[in-house]
């Protein structure tokens, strides 16, 4: 049974804000869709994600939806990651969005993963809203504040979002209809994209907060990253980000801030923006989508 104890204990390091205001990084990683990563990739898909986050020293953090693992090969991948150091928290059992479903069902659905999960060494209790709706009406969005809570549970929320899932996409049904396709076209693409919303979520938060916060990217367990999550790391660092373990990234009091608005979620930067009243020319909704990377994909030809 998760306490609230456990919640308050897994985030006790101090954070200290820093003189330097160098923007850091970590990687959260969401879903787990290993069925959907196609020959011949899917067989050292794992193996190859995680001696990416080894080669640069990070412990991630993985947010599993509960019906995507719940198989042998499921709960080895669950296992290895948490065995490896990085954090195991909570994406519901069915990834459905919570806009779309009473409270009530969606508290059952995540109470139906964390017993799938809670009792991973790694586990930490953290709960990751699919698609980031946190709910469509301020009844919905304070009901599910407050489950959580008393459950021990803090959001484990996204300060850069971004449609890596689209691209994963595109490049799946590419493969699938041309074999030959050579899915390296896809790799500037996608750093491009990463980059840019980086940059856009980086300088959001320096005018909303006036500082960097300790950022947490969303990506997803996909061929895309199988392939390409070394070159991104690789990008960051190179680029004077700095990259962080994903404990280190939630230690970050931003990460307890709960903006009020309606609807509730997108990145938790973009929310706090809305929550202004003052960026509204800067925000977009959703925050991320696939309309804004289509006509870029398109162009390309990919």
């Amino acid at each position: 049974m998760i306490t609230r104890r456990r919640a308050l204990t897994a985030f006790a390091a101090p954070f200290v804000v820093r003189a330097a205001d160098t923007p850091r990084l970590a990687i959260t990683m969401d879903d787990v869709a290993w069925r959907a990563i196609p020959a011949p990739y899917a067989a050292t898909a794992n193996e190859r994600l995680l001696e990416a986050l080894s080669r640069h020293r990070l412990h991630a953090a993985l947010f599993p939806a509960g019906h995507k693992v719940d198989d042998d090969t499921g709960r080895a991948i669950l296992r290895s990651w948490s065995d490896a150091g990085h954090i195991i928290g909570n994406h519901t059992w069915s990834h459905r969005g919570y806009h779309s479903v009473e409270a009530a069902w969606f508290e059952q659905d995540m109470l139906r993963c964390d017993a799938l999960v809670h009792a991973l060494p790694r586990f930490r209790p953290l709960f990751r809203f699919p698609a980031l709706k946190e709910g469509d009406t301020a009844a919905k969005r304070d009901e599910m504040r407050h489950f959580l809570a008393a459950h021990g549970y803090r959001n484990g929320a996204v300060t850069i979002d971004a449609s890596d899932w689209y691209y994963d996409q595109r490049l799946r049904a590419r493969l699938e209809s041309d074999p030959g396709f050579p899915a390296q076209r896809y790799r500037q693409p996608y750093l491009d994209h990463l980059w840019d919303r980086a940059g856009y979520y980086d300088n959001l938060s320096r005018r909303v907060l006036g500082r960097s916060v300790a950022h947490t990217i969303l990506v997803h367990y996909n061929l895309l990253n199988v392939l390409f999550l070394d070159d991104v790391l690789t990008m960051f660092a190179a680029r004077g980000w700095k990259l962080i373990g994903a404990e280190e990234a939630f230690s970050d009091p931003v990460f307890l801030r709960q903006p009020r608005i309606v609807p509730a979620g997108e990145s938790l930067i973009w929310a706090l923006a809305k929550e202004t009243g003052r960026f509204d020319s800067a925000l977009r909704y959703p925050g991320e989508d696939d309309v804004y990377e289509k006509p870029i994909l398109d162009s390309l030809r990919l």
